[in-house]
């Protein structure tokens, strides 16, 4: 039956894989997870899809396009009622799971790779492994350990709860569409942790106000945080970069803060 090419469209940020063997790759990310559910975000035309069928997956899809919706219903009728015409970010997947382990994997958009992974976050007691592509800097990012100019914040919201591995960079050639920047895959495994010895909160604010002065010490940057008369910027820590800090230590700011918060109130 003859069928109409699906064309890549660059609003969602669309750029179809086509080399067969990254597509092996990035399916082979979630071989030690054969007998969990598995939800791939936006397969497009589906080549990652048929890779991760082959190998045996339980695999639901959610794609936005209605056009790549309708392709794939008509390519891989194995997955009647297991393709979500649904925008991913607005999905409820403690509705789709209740609240049972699965696996995430996807060739992200690029453009809410970022929002994705927040997702990710919040969903972090179901989501047992997360992996897949993204934008070469965004997939470094998320690896970096503290110390590197590239370390930031969504690597620090999500290491603590999350092992990250940057696996291999992906050239632009093996998309049709060729991106303009330089492609990775990752895979995120959920470590044994459960909570934070802080309120949680309290810690993405801290990382997220000390982020974004980051050329600044912390002394200056959590400032609108702390107030300026907060007594503990004699402390070494202040004497830091935000890049510089290890969890641990944003853990340890963060209950600065709450002390603060304490007093002041």
């Amino acid at each position: 039956m003859y069928s109409r090419k699906i064309l890549p469209k660059k609003a969602l940020g669309q750029h179809f894989l086509k080399d067969a063997e990254v597509t092996r790759r990035i399916a082979g990310t979630l071989s030690g997870y054969r007998g969990l559910p598995v939800l791939e975000v936006g397969p497009g035309t589906g080549v990652l899809t048929r890779c991760l069928l082959d190998e045996g997956h339980d695999l639901t899809v959610v794609e936005i396009d209605r056009e790549s919706v309708d392709y794939l219903r008509r390519h891989f009728p194995q997955l009647s009622g297991r393709i979500l015409a649904e925008d991913f970010l607005r999905l409820d997947l403690a509705a789709l799971y209740q609240g049972k382990p699965f696996c995430l994997i996807g060739n992200y958009p690029y453009h809410i790779s970022s929002q994705i992974f927040f997702k990710a976050l919040d969903f972090r007691e179901q989501i047992v492994c997360c992996a897949g592509m993204l934008q070469k800097e965004v997939a470094e990012r998320l690896a970096a350990g503290p110390g590197g100019r590239i370390c930031g914040i969504t690597g620090t919201l999500i290491q603590p709860w999350y092992e990250v591995e940057y696996l291999f960079a992906v050239g632009a050639e093996a998309f049709d569409p060729p991106p303009k920047v330089q492609s990775a895959v990752i895979r995120m495994t959920r470590n044994s942790r459960k909570t934070l010895a802080c309120d949680e909160q309290l810690y993405r604010q801290v990382v997220k106000t000390a982020f974004n002065q980051r050329r600044k010490t912390l002394r200056n940057s959590l400032k609108p945080l702390l107030g300026k008369d907060f007594p503990g910027y004699a402390l070494p820590i202040f004497d830091l970069r935000p890049e510089q800090l290890p969890v641990e230590r944003f853990v340890e700011l963060a209950r600065l803060a709450a002390e603060a918060k304490q007093t002041s109130g």
